[in-house]
């Protein structure tokens, strides 16, 4: 065979044998990176582009890294079922996943409220290293072990505002028998105090407000208070929420299908995951700082929330902590490192955080 033809036939049996490998490469790649399609429902509306778009930048981010082959399809609040049924729609395998806050099933455990935010407790960025290096992700996903869900952070609001109140409130007093829609434990603070709390999803809120049956209202902060109109039916806008000073927004897996997940695309849902919480917290700084403005420019009264009113409720809450740490186990095992996580964060950012950003505001506030 001269060396023109052993060149030609040993080409043709590289190429035959590229092909081969490649044909037989292909079912490994299918069967490692399989296609998955999930159904995720929201507990809030479209309307809201920025709580609720937190899960389609996950959803685009999921399908972007795995080429289409992973997908998750996001559904708006009351699609599929009722935004407060969320948790409920993932551990009874209605649907994969939920885009949701855990306060709002502390009917089933108060313990769920720390996850997301509690009376006088984190700021966003305290939050968050608490939740991805202080322990908080492992006890979370240990508590949330027993409903068959694996859960990551999936937004932060960043501090809310107090509410929107129809009266005015220049003290303790006036607290007494008001009908707020308010969320978490919050509720179980301000009760003692007189105030008489209700728990009403997003897209039932202004409706209630605007026929009286409820007389104040909290949600989240300038721009999505905007959107649905709060200020059409109650003028004085009161801060800060003491109740949510960072309140994380989770991202719920059912156990059983997060687990059989390729450990690809597990990697794939944590780094969308994050991206979607960091997007929203930062979307949320820069609408909320233009839509304060457009709110005092239709005639909104801001006003502090008097400082008895903040007094009563901070001892209410550690009394309700200490209560629950008594009664419930579940509870104490979570609260006690957030405890103390907390103490030592507060510690340190009022080093330099309170203190910078303290001299610094009010410089600015002075017109220097």
């Amino acid at each position: 065979m001269d060396r023109r033809t052993f060149i030609t036939k040993a080409g043709v049996a590289a190429g035959g044998a590229a092909a081969a490998s490649v044909s037989l490469a292909a079912p490994a790649l299918a069967q490692s990176n399989p296609k998955i399609r999930w159904r995720l429902t929201s507990s809030f509306p479209n309307t809201l582009d920025t709580i609720y778009g937190g899960a389609q930048v996950l959803s685009k981010a999921v399908s972007a890294m795995t080429d289409g082959q992973f997908t998750v399809d996001v559904f708006p609040a009351g699609e599929l079922v009722p935004g407060l049924q969320a948790l409920d729609a993932v551990q009874n395998g209605t649907v994969e996943a939920a885009h949701t806050v855990a306060y709002y099933y502390v009917g089933k455990d108060p313990t769920f409220a720390i996850p997301s935010s509690i009376p006088f407790g984190l700021n966003a960025r305290q939050q968050n290293a608490w939740l991805y290096h202080g322990g908080g992700n492992e006890l979370v996903n240990e508590f949330l072990g027993k409903y068959n869900i694996v859960a990551m952070p999936g937004g932060n609001t960043g501090t809310q505002m107090g509410g929107w109140f129809r009266k005015e409130v220049n003290s303790l007093a006036d607290l007494n028998g008001l009908k707020m829609r308010i969320a978490g434990l919050a509720g179980r603070v301000m009760q003692p105090l007189g105030l008489v709390p209700q728990q009403l999803a997003g897209g039932d809120i202004y409706p209630a407000l605007e026929r009286g049956t409820i007389d104040a209202t909290e949600w989240v902060g300038p721009y999505d208070d905007e959107k649905l109109g709060f200020y059409q039916v109650a003028k004085f806008y009161y801060y800060p929420a003491f109740w949510e000073a960072g309140p994380s927004v989770h991202f719920m897996f059912g156990k059983d299908k997060y687990e059989a997940l390729p450990e690809a695309y597990k990697a794939v849902l944590d780094a969308a995951a994050k991206a979607a919480n960091v997007n929203m917290l930062a979307q949320y700084d820069v609408n909320n700082m233009r839509a304060i403005r457009s709110l005092v420019g239709k005639g909104v009264q801001l006003r502090s929330l008097p400082r008895d009113v903040l007094d009563a409720a901070y001892g209410e809450a550690m009394k309700l902590y200490a209560s629950l740490s008594a009664e419930n186990a579940e509870w104490k095992k979570m609260y006690e490192p957030w405890n103390t996580f907390r103490s030592q964060s507060y510690e340190w950012f009022r080093v330099a955080e309170y203190t910078n950003d303290s001299y610094a505001y009010a410089q600015q506030a002075a017109g220097k």
